[in-house]
């Protein structure tokens, strides 16, 4: 497994517990899918922030990524590759955290998803022109 455990700051959990109740998304790893595929079709990179790891939201990889993890790992190591990056294992799984947690925050930030519906109605130009989706 590229990553064996994944644990979200508190920040992004509290952000996670708002589109929870919005869009009555019961899971963790379905709202972070969601926010990595948004993340990932930004054209930018994500700020190189130093994210703790301090809230008690923890999953592992297959969870996260359920029975297409090893499609979210290709297209983070593709996202890698494009942007330049060096293909280590420490450089993806260190792409994937800040990818994550910008998603996370992108997606918290959108006053206008209320709703499961809302989320799917964004996958549009940006993410369709770079074939990413959830």
């Amino acid at each position: 497994m590229p990553i064996d455990q994944i644990k979200l700051s508190q920040t992004a959990k509290d952000q996670l517990i708002k589109l929870k109740r919005r869009t009555r998304i019961k899971n963790w790893n379905t709202l972070c899918r969601w926010a990595l595929c948004r993340s990932l079709a930004e054209g930018t990179n994500p700020s190189p922030v130093k994210i703790p790891a301090d809230s008690s939201v923890e999953m592992t990889w297959k969870v996260f990524g359920g029975s297409h993890h090893s499609i979210y790992w290709g297209l983070v190591r593709q996202r890698c590759k494009e942007d330049g990056l060096d293909l280590t294992e420490d450089n993806c799984a260190e792409q994937f955290r800040l990818h994550l947690h910008r998603g996370i925050a992108y997606l918290a930030g959108d006053k206008d998803i209320r709703a499961v519906e809302d989320l799917v109605s964004r996958g549009t130009s940006a993410e369709l022109t770079r074939g990413v989706g959830p």
